[in-house]
């Protein structure tokens, strides 16, 4: 349905109202801070960039977009951007950090989270009193953003994804009707939330299950460049069979020489494992003896606060400009080993900032308990590409030798995509199975049937220069 447009200065008087005046224009101070999200490489220009603080405001945000003629972008905590050259000038991009309740229950075992939550927040807060989250390995990203696109945790081969621990959500439907969503009522939206990625309302709090985790097993084993190849053979091997309780990442890591990053490792080219185990120290140092074994010059493993493993990936919190792709793989023979250190090895001249490969299976690969839109994720494997540079000539050539690893790695490729995860071409439908993604269309269509939301990721992407954020 096309609704006539108002003319420009009147979609701004309107604009202008709502949100208690927490809305940013072109033209207004304030408003280029207001559009750039985390990664700072998307550069798009809004029509207007609102601030609810609740859902009813929300409400009014969506009917005053449609009946002006305008789409709505939402986006929570500045991940999970739209791709770097979306044209949001006829769309009004509805942030929702300012949603910040968060509500611990101890007995039950739950939390309850605005859409401006992040899951330092939960880890601080649940840590505190003997409890955890499937949080993802940024503490700076957000707990809707994430819990909506699946969610991989370092808990989840034990655990499964975040997704499937969600509960409950309030939604804002397209029409401005705000609902609750459980098992019980409105079920297909519930449905769509656990993994289905937006585009069926926009979700302004989500209620998920906590788990007892005081302490893990946990750290970093590190060794030069010139490592690599034994590193990474030794690795692949431990972690094809390790047991779930085991989740390891292991990178080839441009170290960036910046304060974030402990000063051993600042400036350096290094091959990094992170681990955590579900266990106690005895077992733990057990079952990492293989990788002992090959003489890591830097290891921190020991019993640590869960809470502690937030910033264990060694990720940044502040906004940065941040290319990344990735592709899933059946397997890591020492074939796709060659292949990856041809390609982005010690002595392949890749720019990549790092090239990092997440442990998978387990939990993450069966069905969840709670039926969901993303309820696995195939593969054993995902290798990630990332670019990561203040300097901007350097943006190019990190996305070509992203998309130079992904292509050399077909060969090994598992027929799905992990989308928050995915940018550049991607088929959208490979992001869930089948039958899950005619019925995520359907609820999409019967929830927003004039095409009010833009969706996260726009299933007519064609062009290789489309690439959304991968950090929500």
């Amino acid at each position: 349905m096309q609704i006539p447009s108002p003319a420009r200065d009147q979609r701004h008087d309107e604009l202008r109202g709502l949100c208690g005046g927490a809305v940013f224009l072109p033209g207004d101070p304030g408003y280029d801070d207001a559009r750039i999200p985390w990664n700072l490489l998307v550069d798009a220009h809004p029509a207007a960039v609102v601030y609810p603080a609740f859902a009813e405001e929300v409400s009014e945000v969506l009917r005053a977009a449609a009946r002006l003629g305008l789409r709505v972008a939402p986006q929570g905590t500045g991940h999970g951007a739209l791709s770097l050259d979306s044209d949001l000038r006829d769309a009004v991009l509805l942030r929702t950090s300012a949603m910040t309740e968060l509500t611990i229950d101890r007995e039950r075992r739950s939390a309850w989270v605005g859409a401006g939550v992040r899951w330092g927040d939960v880890i601080r807060r649940a840590g505190a009193v003997g409890l955890a989250g499937l949080h993802m390995s940024s503490r700076d990203v957000g707990v809707v953003g994430s819990s909506l696109g699946g969610g991989i945790s370092w808990y989840s081969r034990r655990l499964g994804l975040q997704s499937g621990t969600v509960t409950e959500v309030e939604v804002v439907l397209a029409d401005g009707t705000v609902v609750r969503a459980t098992d019980d009522e409105h079920a297909d939206l519930l449905w769509a939330a656990r993994g289905g990625g937006g585009g069926f309302g926009v979700v302004t709090g989500m209620a998920f299950d906590l788990f007892e985790v005081e302490t893990v097993y946990a750290g970093m084993l590190v060794w030069d460049i010139d490592h690599a190849e034994v590193a990474l053979r030794t690795w692949a091997r431990w972690a094809t069979d390790a047991p779930e309780e085991v989740t390891s990442i292991a990178r080839l890591f441009n170290v960036p020489d910046v304060p974030e990053v402990p000063e051993v490792l600042r400036g350096r080219q290094v091959v990094v494992i992170g681990i955590v185990v579900m266990s106690d120290g005895a077992r733990g140092a057990t079952l990492i003896e293989p990788l002992r074994a090959i003489d890591p010059q830097m290891d921190t493993m020991d019993v640590v606060p869960a809470a502690s493993v937030a910033t264990l990936h060694l990720e940044p919190d502040d906004p940065s400009p941040a290319y990344a792709n990735s592709v899933l793989l059946d397997e890591l023979s020492d074939e796709a080993i060659d292949v990856i250190l041809r390609t982005a090895g010690p002595a392949s001249g890749s720019r990549l900032t790092t090239t990092e490969i997440r442990q998978l299976g387990g939990a993450i690969g069966r069905p969840s308990s709670r039926p969901g839109a993303l309820d696995r994720v195939g593969g054993r494997f995902l290798l990630l590409g990332l670019g990561l540079d203040p300097d901007p000539s350097l943006w190019p050539a990190q996305r070509a030798d992203s998309l130079k690893l992904l292509a050399a790695l077909r060969p090994w490729a598992h027929r799905s995509v992990y989308l928050p995860m995915a940018e550049d071409e991607v088929d959208v439908e490979r992001g869930w199975a089948p039958s899950s993604w005619e019925r995520l269309r359907a609820i999409r269509a019967a929830a927003d049937p004039n095409g009010l939301f833009v969706l996260p990721h726009e299933p007519a992407r064609t062009s290789a220069s489309r690439a959304s954020g991968a950090r929500e």
